[in-house]
């Protein structure tokens, strides 16, 4: 089944052109991330590319108490809000309860639903309810199938403006694997599907009490998934992962995104 294009903004998520969704992992503090917002908008300008900018507020599936959580949702949302109006472009961040969505739909263009709480339909419903694309994570324990169920959630809440991520299966202890054959399923379906490049290489909880990953094999893997067919890439950048304080072993360096941009737009007009 064909897809129907999804406008956020001035990027259209199933359209001729691929969509990107970057940004670092977490707002560390607002100097970092306009300063990250500038650099990326820079980047994608000169590689002719399509993006939403990604910050989290909060990191509320931490491994430690001790972790960096986060800003909060409500400097969270103005900062990124300022960055969308300032720098012209979308924005999205990810929502955990029914209470953030209200207060993200006001400043927000696309809301994020974490994977793990994918299901959970007070926070589908807040999130569709506020008319703002939505973007679901696909959780790690779901069958791509099984997407069907969230959509006719939303749908049945009043919003059709929303889409799919692919961000790994569970496959034993601390690992996760990437099935590609999601993203054609999801497709086919008749869902708008984003491939994660960055969450699909974690190692949840793998370091003990923070969790680990295989940053190395993130633009392979979207390398993968462009040439599977898929409507965008999500990846997670940082100018330093080595000293992120939030998912550092998986963000992509800043100075690596143009030659991975250009790369992923070659096989995108290869296989289109």
């Amino acid at each position: 089944m064909k897809t129907k294009p999804l406008r956020v903004g001035k990027v259209t998520i199933g359209g001729p052109r691929p969509a990107f969704i970057l940004g670092p992992c977490v707002i560390e503090s607002e100097k970092f991330v306009w300063r990250m917002a500038k650099r990326i908008a820079e980047i994608c300008a000169a590689e002719d590319v399509d993006f939403i900018f990604k910050a989290s507020y909060n990191k509320a599936n931490r491994t430690s108490v001790r972790s960096f959580r986060g800003i909060g949702v409500r400097e969270g949302c103005e900062i990124l809000s300022a960055i969308g109006r300032d720098l012209k472009m979308p924005v999205t961040t990810d929502v955990h309860s029914p209470a953030e969505a209200g207060i993200a739909g006001e400043k927000i263009d696309m809301l994020q639903i974490p994977a793990f709480l994918c299901r959970q339909t007070d926070l589908l419903r807040a999130a569709a309810e506020t008319g703002c694309v939505v973007n679901v994570k696909k959780g790690q324990f779901l069958a791509p199938w099984d997407v069907r169920n969230i959509a006719d959630k939303l749908i049945a809440f009043g919003n059709s403006k929303f889409c799919f991520t692919e961000r790994g299966t569970t496959f034993g202890y601390n690992n996760l694997v990437t099935d590609l054959r999601s993203l054609y399923w999801i497709r086919e379906a008749g869902y708008r599907v984003i491939f994660d490049a960055t969450h699909s290489v974690q190692r949840p909880g793998g370091a003990g009490d923070f969790t680990s990953g295989d940053g190395v094999l993130a633009p392979a893997l979207a390398r993968a998934a462009m040439a599977m067919g898929c409507d965008g890439i999500f990846m997670e950048v940082h100018e330093n992962p080595a000293r992120a304080l939030s998912d550092g072993p998986n963000q992509i360096p800043l100075k690596d995104l143009p030659k991975h941009l250009r790369m992923l737009m070659a096989i995108h007009a290869a296989v289109s």
